[in-house]
């Protein structure tokens, strides 16, 4: 880790705002792009597919044709979890279905590092084949709760699906079709990797202690599921059912309900971005994907996008504040039938990526990450007085 860039100490620094904390050579984050080890995101999401966005940032390169199979036979290979764990998943389900599944996704983490032989491992080597198959195993993790949820035994994982159609196949146990694979994909290339943001930070930080991969995850995890990080787009869904609820009599519209959340100061979910001020990049990609399925798939769905889009036009009127890329994703994954509850851990299935390399990095050239405070505590007192 490089040292802390200094600020003005007028400047309001909570949550490390505007200080750079570090050297990374896995993503940039600026106002005009978004970039992967070099390539931008709007042509990952146009030219590439999930699986080579995974070995982009997991090795470094774009794979060869030869790299793209050995890695995609690996991560086929790795998807079944061990009875242990499917058990677990199940038997929280049943006696806790109210349990966010972000919690269960972390308790299932937890449980696969004790069956990983290369738990302890912090070899770059070892580190590789951990990430390998983390990433490989979430979805069979997810779709586990989730059919548990639902009812349902899990099913086996099926080899012949790529990780997108894999992740739907294993939560529903219905083949996906050619447009919800698709889609699925482009989400999870537009959610793999976003530099130090607040579950990538937490996930260094763990590593930086020499603590294992599998408990960085597990924290990464944890700080993903706040509504002001990863769980903001099952927020953006739920408020935008709030909305249509509101607005469906007539008594109410839309720009009424606006308002009236403004004058309440309500915060409104899947706006504005801490490095974004003129846009993210990602929504406007994940926006078209997702209604392109509502109109070919699911034609009732179009009214989220188009309600989607009156928001949007009165955010920005009004606040000048765009929507982040958790906006359409509600919208879209909502389209698909996806239950509001596991748009989180469907984020994970894409971020394991981008964390388990940030890990790898930090491991790599590590110095513990141990910043300043500013004490703003009562002055020296004696305790005998």
């Amino acid at each position: 880790m490089s040292s802390v860039t200094a600020t003005p100490q007028s400047a309001d620094t909570r949550g490390l705002a505007g200080q750079t904390i570090g050297d990374t050579s896995i993503c940039s984050v600026n106002q005009t792009q978004l970039i992967y080890r070099g390539y931008e995101i709007a042509d990952l999401a146009a030219h590439a597919t999930f699986e080579e966005v995974a070995f982009l940032l997991l090795v470094g390169h774009k794979p060869s044709p030869q790299e793209r199979a050995e890695f995609d036979a690996m991560l086929r290979s790795e998807r079944s979890i061990p009875a242990s764990v499917t058990e677990a998943i199940t038997k929280i389900a049943t006696d806790t279905p109210e349990a966010h599944p972000m919690s269960v996704l972390r308790t299932a983490v937890s449980l696969l590092s004790h069956a990983d032989p290369e738990c302890e491992d912090n070899s770059a080597e070892a580190e590789y084949r951990k990430s390998c198959r983390l990433l490989a195993k979430i979805p069979t993790c997810i779709g586990t709760h989730q059919r548990a949820l639902d009812g349902n035994a899990p099913v086996e994982p099926d080899s012949s699906l790529s990780h997108a159609g894999n992740l739907l196949w294993c939560m529903t146990g219905i083949q996906p079709g050619e447009a919800a694979t698709k889609v699925m994909d482009v989400s999870l290339i537009l959610y793999a990797e976003h530099d130090f943001n607040a579950s990538t930070f937490t996930g260094r930080v763990i590593a930086s202690t020499n603590s294992d991969m599998h408990s960085a995850v597990c924290g990464a995890i944890g700080a993903l599921k706040g509504n002001l990080h990863g769980g903001a787009n099952e927020a953006a869904m739920d408020m935008l059912a709030d909305i249509m609820r509101d607005t469906s009599g007539g008594d109410m519209t839309v720009d009424a309900w606006m308002q009236r959340a403004f004058d309440e100061k309500r915060k409104l979910m899947g706006f504005g971005h801490r490095v974004y001020k003129n846009g993210d990049h990602r929504a406007g990609i994940l926006r078209e994907w997702g209604l392109k399925y509502a109109q070919k798939e699911n034609a009732d769905a179009q009214q989220w996008f188009d309600l989607g889009d009156q928001v949007q036009a009165i955010m920005l009127e009004q606040k000048n504040i765009h929507p982040n890329v958790d906006f359409p994703c509600g919208m879209t994954y909502y389209a698909m039938g996806i239950p509001v509850p596991q748009y989180t851990p469907i984020f994970v299935a894409s971020r394991i990526t981008g964390w388990c390399a940030h890990i790898m990095e930090q491991h790599a050239n590590n110095r513990i990450i141990r910043p300043l405070a500013q004490y703003t505590g009562p002055e020296l007192q004696n305790w005998s007085d």
